[in-house]
């Protein structure tokens, strides 16, 4: 191979690098507005049907485990079971300080966020708000998370969590 070819090769590489970067942030950065839109259905669709979220104690599994978390338990307690957004809601979780590492041969990806919650409710819909819950409030949680690209998750290569 010559100079010019090893070179191309190397920029090629470092591109796509960049590009699987760019689209793992583009996985958390969706995670976020879908919680925060409440949208179930969407949060349990970026996970691969393996995939699982632990929560406080408890461990979801696949598509129906992550919609017993997003989808029953959270829409219950923030939205009263009704899609988002919520006139009145204040949810945003904003995901931050990504460090994300894609393995040599591009197939798996680990990453670590950290995400802030502002949350609250407007004194207009105070009374939708869950008892003992406060009318403001900031939370914060360390992410990480182990991403794949596999054809088998159903998203022709792309990334899923």
């Amino acid at each position: 191979m010559s100079e010019l070819e090893q070179r191309l090769a190397a920029l090629e590489a470092r591109v796509t690098q960049i590009e699987d970067v760019n689209a793992i942030r583009r996985l958390q950065w969706a995670y976020g507005y879908y919680i925060d839109y409440n949208r179930p259905e969407e949060v349990a669709g970026l996970f691969a049907r393996d995939g699982a979220v632990v929560f406080l104690s408890g461990e979801y599994r696949g598509y129906e485990g992550i919609m017993r978390l997003y989808g029953t338990w959270f829409q219950n307690l923030f939205t009263g079971g009704r899609r988002g957004p919520v006139k009145g809601l204040l949810l945003d979780h904003f995901q931050l300080q990504d460090v994300i590492t894609v393995a040599p041969d591009g197939q798996t990806a680990k990453g670590r966020f950290r995400g802030i919650l502002a949350g609250g409710w407007h004194d207009a819909i105070l009374a939708d708000k869950p008892e003992g819950m406060p009318q403001q409030f900031w939370d914060r949680a360390s992410t990480k998370t182990i991403t794949s690209r596999k054809t088998a998750c159903g998203r022709s290569g792309g990334w899923t969590t």
